[in-house]
Parts: structure tokens; C-alpha cells; sequence
């Protein structure tokens, strides 16, 4: 183990030694909006002998799609990992972070630097709803594969991580609303995680997002005053 990793490591368990409280999030009733985005903290500690059901996770991942994208290309796509030996397998490569192992699922969010060829088929659905017509719809899905297409490794990878970023928070609130917990990771080793799990050349790895029922509650929100992070017009 390199020195740099170690230091890495020691770095995240550090974090998820940390005392934050010792009883688990208050359970949400209220699933407004503006509860669900101040309720949602990123949580460490997890029910390790709690499973999710399939419907949660598909019914999570439904309303995550909603979230918008370049183009309306949807370029995100969802690993879910769930299976015990497959989760043992994304430990070492998520740098030992123990919630890897005791969250419920592990969903890799990953971005189709090739979304653009997935054009035809979403624009053909807008045009049977009624709410395109052929001539536009052809317009929209040409210049979509002309300018996508041309796109650099480096900016199609740019695309794929905003709108990975996009639908990965819409999870963590639905998530949320649902009454389960998450933490996003950055941690990890990308190109391990690609060889390990045969992910896709065209696919991106943007993040990792633990979910599950915490038995512990993440870090109360500290953030910066609003006036430290606003700028108006020019800076």
C-alpha cells in the first residue's frame, strides 16, 4: 500500500470516527422540499441487517431521472451494487470506507459519454406524445449527433460529470423523502472501480452514493455565510 493511499485511508476513518450524535436522523413526516434539502445530511453510520426493497430502489432512482440534462440526454446510468461479495469487492477500492459494506446498496452513478446517440429514440417518444413534430424532432436529433459527436474525450466527460452531478443529488433528496439515508463518495479509485465492476469504456464514473437506514445521524450542517459564496453580476 502506497503511502499516499495509506494516508488516504487514515483520512476517511478519521471522518467516520468522528462523533456526531449518537441516535439516529429524527424520522421525516413532513416531506416538503424545504424539510427533505435541510433534513438530508451525509450519513456514515448504517443499519448494517437492513435491505432495501427492489420497488424503493427502483421507485429512488425514478425520481432521480427527472432531474434535468444536457440536451435532455439523460447520459446517467446506475450500478447498483447490492450483493455482499460484490460490496467486500468495492471496499478496498473505496479506500476501506466502512459504509460501503454496512449501507443497504451502493449505487454508482456513471455518465454515457455516448448519450447522443440516444437521440432518436427520446426525441421519437416527444414526438408521439404530440408535443414535437417529425420535421423538428429530425432538426433536434441531427444537430444533437453533429455537435455531440465532434465532442472531445475531455468534453463529453464534462457533460456526463454535470449531469451525473444533477441526477446524483435528485437521488440523495428522493432518497430522503423515502425515508433513507445516503452519503456521496468521491473517494475512490476510478479506474480500479471500472476494471473491477467491467464498466463500459463509453461509461464515466462520477461518484459512488451509499443508501440505507442510519443508526446514526451525519454531521449537524455547518456552511459558509451566504455572502462568502455571492458574487452579483461581475467579479
Amino acid at each position: 500500500m502506497s503511502a499516499k493511499r495509506s494516508a488516504t485511508e487514515e483520512y476517511l476513518n478519521k471522518i467516520h470516527e468522528l462523533t456526531t450524535h449518537t441516535e439516529a436522523p429524527k424520522e421525516i413526516t413532513d416531506t416538503d422540499f424545504f424539510t427533505i434539502a435541510k433534513e438530508r445530511q451525509s450519513v456514515r453510520h448504517y443499519d448494517s441487517h437492513f435491505k432495501m426493497d427492489e420497488k424503493d430502489i427502483r421507485e429512488i432512482l425514478e425520481l432521480a431521472t427527472l432531474a434535468p440534462s444536457s440536451s435532455n440526454l439523460q447520459s446517467w446510468r446506475f450500478l447498483v451494487v447490492q450483493d455482499e461479495a460484490a460490496k467486500e469487492e468495492l471496499l478496498p477500492i473505496a479506500n476501506n470506507q466502512q459504509q460501503i459494506v454496512d449501507a443497504s446498496i451502493v449505487i454508482a452513478v456513471l455518465g454515457d459519454k455516448q448519450a447522443y446517440k440516444n437521440a432518436e429514440k427520446i426525441y421519437g417518444e416527444v414526438v408521439k406524445k404530440g408535443r414535437m413534430t417529425e420535421e423538428t424532432k429530425n432538426f433536434y436529433v441531427n444537430s444533437i449527433v453533429e455537435n455531440y459527436g465532434k465532442f472531445s474525450n475531455e468534453q463529453a466527460t464534462r457533460v456526463a460529470m454535470i449531469d451525473g452531478g444533477l441526477v446524483a443529488m435528485q437521488l440523495m433528496l428522493a432518497a430522503k423523502a423515502k425515508g433513507f439515508d445516503t452519503v456521496p463518495i468521491g473517494g475512490f479509485h476510478p479506474q480500479k472501480f471500472v476494471e473491477a465492476f467491467h464498466v463500459p469504456e463509453n461509461l464515466e464514473p462520477v461518484m459512488l452514493i451509499c443508501v440505507g437506514k442510519a443508526v446514526q445521524a451525519g454531521f449537524e450542517k455547518v456552511r459558509l455565510p451566504l455572502d462568502d459564496v455571492l458574487t452579483w453580476n461581475k467579479f
